[in-house]
């Protein structure tokens, strides 16, 4: 979303910012910077641990070292760890930035899954450090058990960091005491053109205090410059906590490259040296991958961009992660490959947001699907107004509302194969405009009229500033029932409240409820849905 970049600073050693109020968070010892220099000791797993596109009967398991390590995972069904499998997954080094994943396979469905991982010296496995623990549960087989999940995005946002005096990222508490099966989160992890200032002057005179590292002092333009801004979340406690006991399914939008960018483009950023958005967004992919447990990404293979460096890690972020019979969650990839932002006029856009490969892939999986629920998880809202200054437009609606244009025509054409197709139970869940809504579109309302009705669900952010909301767009004919948003641009999270979106599916019934809750887990709106319908 086009918020604020920020500007940038010099560069200033580790956790400055956090010496006073740093005993409300468990800050991982180590250092941030070269990890691999040799020390005495044993592997060390600091950064904690998480769990990624948990199935039925598979899971990933992420970690990161201090230094070279072989990964090690066992898996039991108590905390005893009584009758353990191992899993020996990878030599985990400086080519994956000292992160690593292992595959999980074969697993009981519908059951709590207890893991700790260990990190073994390369050249004697008899020389391991501390475990490092975690547990998850895997999807049920059958319809009877319920589910539930969370979603968000917007991390380290306009500059508002980890704030020690505040507990740091508090909301992940907050969704971690409700115990979802899993977390969504739907992008803006960093913000790679935020830099985090060691401190700001709030309006009314108060200071916000950050807990700030050389990475995060300047904007992200290096690979060991995005790989420090994707470590930075992990200093906080509450997240390396909730990902010990959270699952999750993750996904990118713009702020993990710069704000409002497309492939080809040229930054008009003074502050950066490197202005190729593909370089940079090659770059961030990699890091991307080497942090989050993905399975369509691979940051030990070569991937391709339009740079001549091949940094990206191989695959895909866009993808289908099956939660049993009641759930599939289709994982759009809304950046990769868009088009360049415009007017947003063309009678004819066939590369769109999504891309033409993309799209097929949705709409022949969305029929495949025989899950109840098809959650459409998206990075950019569909009906809301996102500008990229005077004249070009961010996400799908460009403000006219009459029959389709530009991208558009892809959401028409999208919407059309949906009613069409008899595919029932679609809900799409969003963030990024930084304020929280529910959106219903239906076609007696709509210019363009080939569609069932459906809802939007807005959430986030979870540590950002929050934003003045977005004009409706009436193409596809939007109303919205519930809306809460700053009254200016971006207020602080300890002037606005931050914001998640809840998820229940009832087992025996198929209901879904979707529960828009801010920091604290106070409900603001929420909203039953019926089961086998193709509009709602």
């Amino acid at each position: 979303m086009a918020q604020g970049s920020g500007s940038g600073f010099g560069r200033r050693s580790l956790l400055r910012g956090a010496a006073a109020g740093s005993a409300a968070l468990a800050l991982p010892a180590l250092s941030c910077a070269a990890p691999a220099q040799a020390r005495s000791g044993r592997p060390s797993a600091d950064w904690g641990v998480q769990v990624g596109d948990v199935t039925t009967s598979s899971g990933l398991v992420w970690v990161r070292s201090d230094r070279p390590a072989r990964m090690v995972v066992q898996t039991a069904a108590t905390e005893s760890f009584r009758h353990a499998r191992s899993w020996h997954g990878p030599v985990i080094g400086p080519d994956t930035d000292f992160t690593g994943v292992t595959s999980l396979h074969g697993l009981p469905s519908g059951e709590q899954v207890h893991y700790r991982v260990l990190l073994a010296d390369p050249d004697d496995p008899r020389r391991t450090g501390e475990p490092v623990s975690g547990t998850f549960r895997t999807a049920p087989t059958g319809r009877r058990a319920d589910l539930r999940f969370h979603w968000s995005g917007d991390l380290a946002g306009q500059g508002w960091g980890i704030n020690p005096d505040r507990g740091g990222y508090r909301i992940y508490e907050d969704m971690r005491r409700r115990n979802p099966d899993f977390f969504l989160c739907s992008g803006d992890n960093i913000y790679a053109d935020n830099p985090i200032p060691e401190r700001v002057t709030l309006p009314d005179g108060r200071i916000w205090r950050n807990v700030t590292t050389e990475e995060k002092s300047k904007v992200a333009e290096t690979l060991a410059e995005f790989r420090g801004a994707f470590r930075y979340n992990l200093l906080d406690d509450n997240l390396r906590r909730f990902n010990a006991q959270v699952p999750t399914i993750t996904q990118w939008d713009d702020h993990e490259v710069h704000n409002n960018w497309y492939p080809g483009q040229l930054l008009d950023d003074d502050r950066y040296t490197e202005k190729d958005a593909d370089v940079l967004s090659a770059r961030s992919l990699r890091a991307f991958s080497e942090y989050f447990p993905i399975r369509t990404l691979r940051p030990d293979r070569g991937g391709t961009s339009r740079s001549s460096e091949a940094e990206s890690g191989g695959g895909r972020v866009y993808r289908k992660v099956s939660h049993g019979p009641l759930l599939d969650v289709f994982v759009l990839d809304m950046r990769r490959y868009r088009n360049a932002n415009s007017p947003g006029r063309q009678t004819d856009d066939p590369q769109g947001i999504l891309g033409a490969e993309q799209l097929r892939w949705l709409k022949r999986e969305l029929s495949r699907s025989r899950a109840v629920w098809k959650v459409i998880a998206s990075d950019m809202p569909l009906g809301l107004v996102v500008p990229d200054g005077k004249t070009n437009f961010e996400a799908v609606a460009q403000g006219d509302p009459g029959a389709p244009l530009g991208r558009e025509l892809q959401l028409a054409e999208l919407l059309r194969h949906i009613k069409h197709d008899r595919v029932t139970g679609t809900v799409w869940l969003t963030t990024d405009v930084h304020y929280t809504a529910a959106q219903h579109y239906a076609p007696e309302r709509a210019a363009f009229k080939d569609f069932e009705p459906f809802w939007e669900f807005v959430s986030g952010p979870l540590n950002a500033g929050g934003f003045q909301a977005l004009k409706l767009d009436g193409t596809f004919g939007p109303e919205q029932p519930f809306l809460k948003a700053p009254d200016r641009a971006n207020t602080s999270p300890a002037e606005s409240p931050q914001y998640f979106g809840e998820v229940d599916i009832d087992g025996g019934s198929g209901e879904l409820t979707v529960r828009l809750r801010q920091e604290g887990g106070q409900v603001l709106f929420s909203k039953v849905l019926q089961p086998g319908r193709v509009g709602q």
